[in-house]
Parts: structure tokens; sequence; C-alpha cells
């Protein structure tokens, strides 16, 4: 039985990972050197694809953890500490442990065999971290240095007012270790490495990630539908839907295939496929278009079902949405969170489905 040859949802490697000579070959060159790594795209665009398979290929230690998930100074030393026994032996952890200024707690969970790790709150809260990237830093080596990937690090503001300025004041004196911190918020994450007040002003090289070359992509696609006459047409129309953004993209080849494989001769696979997924997360649409205000929805509705730009003024004339400082406040909110983008000067939906989710519901 043939294997879909699309993946979605998770890392993509080996046959699923599409092209990226170019940022490949950049991201190697960074981390082959003693410098850091400042990566800046939208959500799902495939950054830590990008990072894992280079990473991979260079048959490095990784340390990754997601900001995201992180709730204060105490649980990012105790999550990055956790990351250390992984690819370190104990023995030679416990010798620099001895002397952090703060103790961990430190257990073996006997039901996942890790160590469960956890530091008590302090008023000293940056002193465990800074000795946690210290010990990084003493544990790894010339010939193979470690690296450490900070997904979402926007969120590092989160944390703490200050610890922007401490982590920096700490890696700096850092001689073993690649820093590759990853961004989803362009403004957010500009702020951090673009703006000269910040302590962390041109701290790597900085690379924002765009979309994958369209033909790059569309030869994929024909790859993945080379058992099919009409592969060139089918990848065409995918790359017009998903606008060649490399999650949506393989989540649609992804159905289409599967409705090829059982119904061969089918000319409607796309807008089947297309439905299909509408079905599955029509739920989730109607609960996240719940959370909009209403100029929000009507920013949205206008930038689904129009070509116009947000910003004009026919826009929000046509969308009776107010003063151009109203637009732009929602949208600067709407963008904060992912769900508009702006790529080449132009504002779209991130998510394809979401926009034709909103423009089927307006034609009832």
């Amino acid at each position: 039985m043939l294997k879909n040859p699309f993946k979605f949802g998770s890392i993509v490697d080996g046959p699923y990972f599409t092209n990226r000579t170019a940022e490949i070959a950049q991201v190697t060159s960074v981390l082959n050197s003693s410098n850091h790594l400042i990566l800046i795209s939208p959500r799902r665009f495939g950054k830590s694809s990008l990072i894992y398979k280079v990473i991979d290929q260079l048959n490095r230690p990784i340390i990754a953890i997601d900001l995201q998930l992180i709730t204060s100074y105490e649980d990012f030393s105790a999550q990055l500490l956790k990351r250390v026994y992984r690819i370190f032996p104990a023995a030679r952890i416990k010798q620099f442990i001895r002397n952090f200024r703060i103790l961990p707690a430190i257990s073996l969970n006997p039901v996942t065999n890790e160590v469960d790790i956890s530091f008590q709150p302090s008023a000293q809260g940056f002193t465990m971290l800074d000795d946690v990237l210290d010990l990084i830093d003493k544990l790894s080596s010339e010939k193979k240095r470690v690296i450490v990937v900070m997904d979402e690090f926007q969120e590092i503001k989160r944390l703490g007012v200050d610890l922007v300025r401490q982590m920096r004041s700490v890696m700096q004196h850092h001689q073993h270790i690649n820093y590759v911190f990853l961004g989803s918020q362009e403004s957010m994450i500009s702020d951090i490495f673009e703006k000269k007040k910040s302590p962390f002003y041109h701290f790597g090289f900085l690379l924002r990630l765009n979309k994958i070359n369209r033909n790059d992509f569309k030869n994929y696609l024909e790859s993945g539908f080379k058992l099919q006459k009409e592969k060139a047409a089918i990848s065409e129309e995918i790359l017009e839907f998903t606008k060649c953004h490399p999650y949506y993209t393989q989540q649609l080849a992804f159905i289409v295939w599967e409705i090829l494989s059982n119904t061969p001769d089918s000319i409607n696979s796309i807008p089947l496929a297309v439905d299909e997924i509408l079905r599955n997360h029509d739920m989730d649409y109607e609960r996240l278009w719940a959370t909009f205000n209403n100029t929000d929805k009507k920013l949205l509705i206008g930038i689904a079902e129009s070509g116009l730009t947000p910003l004009s003024e026919a826009f929000y004339r046509k969308y009776e949405i107010g003063a151009p400082s109203t637009v732009f406040s929602s949208l600067k909110r709407i963008m904060l969170n992912g769900y508009i983008t702006k790529l080449a000067g132009k504002y779209e939906i991130d998510d394809p489905f979401l926009r034709r989710w909103i423009a089927k519901r307006r034609n009832l």
C-alpha cells in the first residue's frame, strides 16, 4: 500500500522537508561559527523543522525549550537543567551543581526514567538561571558546541522586566554555545534584537524565514502526486489556495492525496479536501470567531473577501470600521496574535481555511 507522501502538524524531515536550500546553507554557516542566530517567521512556517534539520546534519547536542510554556524564573531554570541531564552524564553535572548558589531539588521519576527538577522561589530568581546557563557552557566544548534553541523567544518579556538584560549579561561571556532564538511575533522580536537600546541589539545573525519558493514547492507537490496525470494542475491549485504557506500546503496536499488514493478519477479533489478540513475545524473556528470584537471581525471579513489593503480609505469605508487609527489598532492587535501576517507588503489571513470559512459563512 502506498504511503501518503505529505506530512503536517509536527517537525518534518527527510522526504517531507521541502527545499530551503539557501536557508539551510545560511543556518549551517552561522552554527558552524561562534555566532548566534535569530530566526523570525509567522507560526507554522517551518522554523523548527529547518533548525532541527541543520542540527541533525551537524550532529551536535541540542537543548530546546519553548518559552510559551515557561511560567517563571524558577521554571525556566528547572526546565533547562532537566534538558541538560538528557545529554550529559549525571556524574559530570553533579560536580558543577554543588557550586550552584541556589541548589535545585532533583529526583528520578520512576515512570519516565527522567530526572524531576525544581527550584524554590527566591528573591534572587535570576541567580539560578545564571548558574544553569553557565553550566551548559562549562559542559560544552569547542569541538562539540551545544546548541541552545529558545522557541517563541518574545515570551521572555512576560517572565520579568529585567530578564532580557540579565540574560544578555551572562550569555555574552559564553564561548562554547550557539544560541538560536526563534520568534513568531516579528514586532516583539525586532524590539529585542534590532532596537539600539535593547541589551540584545545585534546579538546574532538575523534571518527572516519567508514562504517556500513557489516553483520549488510545486516541484515537491508534483513529486508527491507523481501517479496523477494532472499532477501539475493539482499542485498549482493547492498553492493558489494556500498561498504557499508551508503548513497549510502540506495539510491540504495530505487530504487531497487521501481522496485521490480512494477515488483516483475525482475531478473535485481539492474542493472536497477543503470542505473536509472546514467541517473538521468548524467548531474551532466558531470558538475563535467568538473571541474577536466587532472591529476585528470587520477587518477579518474585509481581508477575507476583498483585495483592498486594510489601511486604505476604500477599505474602512466599505466595511464601516471608522477612522484609519481604529483599523490600525485592530490590525496591530490581530497581527500580534498571529491571525494576520504581512508578507511582501501585503496583509493576509494566515490560515487559508479560516479565510475560506469566513467567506463561506458570509455567503450562506
